[in-house]
C-alpha cells in the first residue's frame, strides 16, 4: 500500500464580493454625509457699518426685549398686540413731522415681535422705517 501524501493546495480568497460590500458600504457613507450638512443651519448676522446723519430728523425708538416686550421712547407699552402698539405709534408721532421708526430688537428677540413693529408702523402711517445695528468691531 502505497500512501501518497496529497499536494496542499493553497487556500484562495475570492475578493470580488469583498470589493462589492466595500462600494456599497462606501457609497452609504458618501450619501449619509452629504445630507448631513443640510441639517444645520449656520446663521451670520449681517453688520452695519453707516455714517451718522449730521441733521437728526424726529425718531421714534421702538425697543424690544428678548421675551417680546415692547417700549417706546422710553416708556414700556402695556400687553403685545399690534393694536396696543399701534396706538402707542400714534401718540408717540403726534406733533413729529415724518419720523423715523428705529426698531432696536434684542438678539434673542422672536422674529414675530419684530414683524408686529413693523406692522403697527405701516398702520399707524409711518413709513420711514430703520433697525438699529452694532458697528462691527
Amino acid at each position: 500500500m502505497k500512501f501518497r501524501r496529497r499536494q496542499s493546495e493553497e487556500p484562495e480568497i475570492n475578493l470580488i464580493p469583498f470589493i462589492d460590500v466595500l462600494l456599497v458600504v462606501l457609497i452609504f457613507l458618501m450619501l449619509s454625509t452629504t445630507y448631513s450638512k443640510f441639517t444645520e443651519l449656520q446663521l451670520t448676522l449681517p453688520t452695519a457699518d453707516a455714517q451718522q446723519l449730521k441733521d437728526r430728523p424726529a425718531e421714534i425708538i421702538v425697543a424690544i426685549s428678548a421675551d417680546g416686550r415692547y417700549a417706546i421712547d422710553r416708556s414700556a407699552v402695556e400687553g403685545r398686540s399690534v393694536d396696543l402698539l399701534t396706538s402707542a405709534l400714534q401718540q408717540a408721532a403726534q406733533g413729529k413731522q415724518e419720523p423715523v421708526v428705529i426698531i432696536s430688537a434684542d438678539a434673542a428677540t422672536p422674529h414675530q415681535a419684530v414683524v408686529n413693529a413693523m406692522d403697527a408702523a405701516r398702520r399707524a402711517n409711518l413709513t420711514r422705517l430703520t433697525f438699529a445695528a452694532n458697528k462691527p468691531q
